[in-house]
């Protein structure tokens, strides 16, 4: 068991060292395939050391080692954020399709939020590649995923699309196309639950960013990480927010 965690954790380590290529790539519509990985400011190409997850970034002392700008702190924390939360998600689900389904969703969103994050927006590229996934999730198991999903699909992107019709623009298009694409992953009943929390913690972490004169009410604040994490806590917690949530109502 020990040694199958270790390989996992492993696993998500080398997952996020890609996915960090991505969320500096695919906004620049850049292949994340060519050129091999190289410093952006220098451009030299990394070698085999460079390239370990976390390991190369100690090593060189968070620098690059050919031309010495400092290395950007989201690198590892990335790495190691993947690798937690596929650790995660092997003890809930071991192998099985589901663990499958959700190590290709959370290695989506890590990169949506962090993307989201630096630039304030969500490429079409990452949601085409969410909707395929889950389309392909659903039909593996049409029996019981496929209506929900198609449910899920359309609430989720209709609820959002709504509320951007409604406040002038609140919701950015980015923002409505990932909850269509989570309704997919999730179906209708999870999906507004996803939705709540979302606009819990968007909430609550919005006034601490403008009471810590970190954010004005005019600033935007990106909304793709809200639901991420609301959609990370349904897939570790969702039973449990659900049962909490029902045993509140009849006390």
């Amino acid at each position: 068991m020990l040694t199958m965690q270790i390989l996992i954790f492993v696993l998500g380590l080398s997952i996020g060292s890609f996915l960090n290529v991505c969320i500096y790539r695919i906004p620049e519509k850049k292949s994340i395939a060519f050129p091999a990985s190289h410093c952006p400011t220098c451009e030299h190409s990394l070698n085999a050391i460079d390239l370990i997850p976390i390991v190369g970034y100690l090593i060189n002392k968070g620098k690059c080692k050919y031309c010495g700008v400092k290395i950007s702190i989201q690198y590892p924390m990335v790495e190691l954020l993947t690798g937690i939360l596929f650790l995660l998600l092997f003890h809930k689900f071991f192998i099985t399709m589901e663990f499958i389904k959700y190590i290709v969703l959370v290695s989506l969103l890590i990169i949506i939020t962090f993307v989201d994050i630096e630039r304030q927006e969500i490429p079409d590229e990452l949601i085409l590649f969410g909707l395929v996934a889950g389309l392909l999730f659903n039909i593996y198991n049409i029996k019981t995923d496929m209506v929900p999903g198609i449910i899920g699909f359309i609430l989720g992107g209709g609820v959002f699309l709504i509320i951007a019709m409604v406040t002038n623009g609140a919701m950015g298009g980015g923002d409505i196309k990932l909850m269509a694409v989570l309704g997919l992953f999730f179906g209708w009943k999870l999906i507004i639950m996803i939705a709540l929390i979302s606009f819990v913690i968007g909430a609550v972490v919005s006034l601490i960013l403008i009471a810590a004169k970190v954010k004005s009410r005019k600033d935007f604040i990106p909304f793709g990480p809200f639901i991420s994490i609301a959609a990370l806590l349904v897939i570790f917690y969702g039973t449990q927010i659900i049962q909490f949530y029902f045993r509140s109502i009849l006390i």
